[in-house]
């Protein structure tokens, strides 16, 4: 019996040694397998953060697998074989580790789809971590600078909406002067004046002449405001005059007015209005002249006498020379406003001082240049056709009288600066022209003087040195019996050394718009004509080039005029900046 219990336990001790054995072997293939599929994922590295997901470690804390192994005919019986789960049969799933007569199954079902939403979760972070790096890479300014300053007008303005680092930077005045002095300019027209249903809606309509869109600006500082007149200097246009209703406020009404004294400014690259100092008297449609000066130009003086200052001479109305004034009430009345004003500008506030000491330093900033802007005739207070003049000086920052139209001159209609002359010509077919730098007028003698129908006034307009005249003049009939005559605007050009007028070109628009508006910039002449016909208003817009001066091309048309009034084609302006 003894030896029997023996036996028993000498085979049980060995069945416990052969255990151990195959312990010891299930570990040594495990650290084999694992160290085969770390190379395997160290060369087949799935693109998640260099994170492999293809296995996970055979043994737990515990020991032993945390899932199951299923291996291969070399390491055991196959009948005693062990499937995951997760196996291929199971579930479907194909081995994702070690080739298929080695394969070890490491997931469970669900782990994968949860291991791989949480390894593209961390990718997509990770992603949109470099796309904000990406974003966030700033250039230095002056590169920024020297890229913005090229775009076109349009697109500027579209960049100033981006940040409000692009908005203070493209409205610097060191970024004003590149623009200006750079070749990345364009010519636009601005349109003011419009009407509609009756009202002065203030609205400014700018065509890019490059790109032929229109643009609308709401300018609130126009509303109610009709018959004024605008010049363009630099990047900014004045708007200088005009009328508004006193009883019918917005209303194109001249039974109940007032006439203005009040300048303003307009910047289109800013998109800003600032006020200018008050004219000596109230002007509407004065005509308008710019000269540019050197900075040591000097100041100008008035050259008028104490009895032209007492009162503004007009042609109609005003102080009779046979029923003079005895009391001398409107020279009394003339020095007392003019004392007000004075004394009022003499004292400024600390919000007007820091007003004035703003726009002393957009002056300086236009760069080394300065201007003069002369302002001559237009329609007084009483609507009388004013003879007196103005200029205004941009250092000194004020309006100074100059001396009054010649004698007998008539009623100034059109003006233009050529040279160091503002000419001006009258609806009496005379000329005349104002000397800037000595400061007179001088009564020029042309021969011969242009035909034209007087119901259309006459335009001058200048361009590279030289001067030009449009008006409308009847045309024959080209020799044919029963041709009837036909009205033409033609373009005359005057010799200033023989002081001859010659005919230069035709324009081809019939000359429906009696008050057309044709403006010179550069080498270049615009040409803006509105009328009314059939219950609306059309409109054309030309250009010709002096270089080829028989060439008048059509730029745009009928695209901004349908919503207006047949007033609009009355208190229409145009002003032209290359911007």
């Amino acid at each position: 019996m003894f030896s029997g219990r023996l036996g028993a336990d000498e085979s049980h001790c060995q069945d416990l040694q052969n255990l151990s054995v195959s312990k010891r072997l299930v570990r040594s293939v495990s650290q084999r397998l694992r160290k085969k599929n770390n190379r395997n994922a160290a060369d087949e590295d799935d693109d998640v953060n260099g994170v492999s997901l293809r296995c996970l470690n055979l043994y737990g804390r515990g020991g032993g697998c945390k899932v199951g192994a299923d291996t291969s005919d070399d390491f055991g019986d196959s009948s005693s074989r062990r499937r995951s789960s997760a196996s291929d049969e199971g579930k479907g799933y194909k081995p994702i580790c070690g080739p298929e007569e080695t394969a070890v199954d490491c997931f469970s079902y669900g782990v994968k789809d949860r291991f791989w939403r949480r390894y593209n979760r961390k990718n997509s972070e990770l992603e949109e971590f470099l796309t904000n790096n990406r974003m966030h890479i700033f250039l230095p300014d002056d590169i920024l600078e020297m890229c913005l300053v090229r775009l076109p007008l349009t697109s500027l303005m579209n960049a100033r909406l981006v940040c409000k680092k692009w908005r203070s930077l493209t409205t610097t005045p060191r970024f004003l002067q590149m623009r200006r002095e750079g070749s990345y300019q364009s010519p636009w027209l601005f349109l003011f004046g419009a009407v509609k249903d009756g009202f002065c809606s203030g609205e400014i309509h700018a065509l890019d002449v490059s790109l032929n869109q229109w643009h609308r600006i709401d300018a609130h500082f126009l509303r109610g405001r009709f018959l004024f007149s605008v010049a363009g200097i630099h990047d900014d246009i004045f708007i200088v005059g005009g009328c508004s209703s006193l009883t019918n406020f917005g209303k194109v009404d001249r039974s109940s007015y007032r006439t203005h004294r009040g300048v303003l400014v307009f910047s289109p690259l800013t998109k800003s209005w600032r006020k200018m100092p008050y004219m000596k008297y109230a002007r509407s449609n004065p005509i308008l002249g710019v000269s540019e000066v050197s900075l040591d130009f000097p100041t100008c003086q008035s050259h008028q006498s104490r009895q032209d200052r007492r009162f503004p001479r007009s042609r109609i109305g005003g102080v009779s020379d046979v029923y003079e004034d005895p009391h001398k009430l409107s020279l009394r009345r003339h020095c007392r406003s003019s004392f007000n004003e004075t004394e009022a500008s003499s004292l400024p506030s600390r919000k007007a001082y820091k007003f004035l000491r703003q726009k002393s330093d957009h002056s300086s900033s236009k760069g080394s240049k300065r201007f003069l802007l002369i302002a001559v005739g237009g329609l007084g207070s009483w609507d009388e056709p004013l003879d007196s003049g103005e200029i205004y000086d941009s250092v000194s920052n004020k309006w100074t009288e100059i001396p009054r139209l010649p004698f007998d001159f008539g009623v100034a209609r059109s003006g233009i600066v050529c040279g160091r002359m503002f000419y001006v010509y009258s609806e009496t077919d005379k000329l005349a022209a104002y000397d800037v730098e000595r400061g007179f007028w001088i009564a020029i003698q042309a021969t011969p003087i242009p035909p034209r129908v007087h119901e259309y006034y006459p335009i001058l307009v200048s361009s590279n040195g030289r001067l030009f005249m449009l008006c409308v003049s009847w045309c024959e009939g080209d020799g044919q019996i029963g041709q009837r005559n036909k009205a033409v605007r033609k373009l005359w050009e005057f010799d200033l050394t023989y002081l001859t007028w010659t005919e230069a070109s035709v324009h081809p628009d019939a000359p429906m718009d009696w008050s057309a508006v044709f403006l010179s910039d550069k080498n270049l002449i615009f040409g803006v004509e509105m009328f009314k016909i059939f219950g609306r208003v059309l409109s054309f817009f030309t250009v010709c080039d002096v270089s080829d001066i028989g060439n008048w091309n059509h730029i745009s048309g009928n695209h901004v005029t349908h919503e207006l009034d047949g007033s609009s084609c009355l208190t229409k302006s145009v002003a032209v900046l290359h911007l």
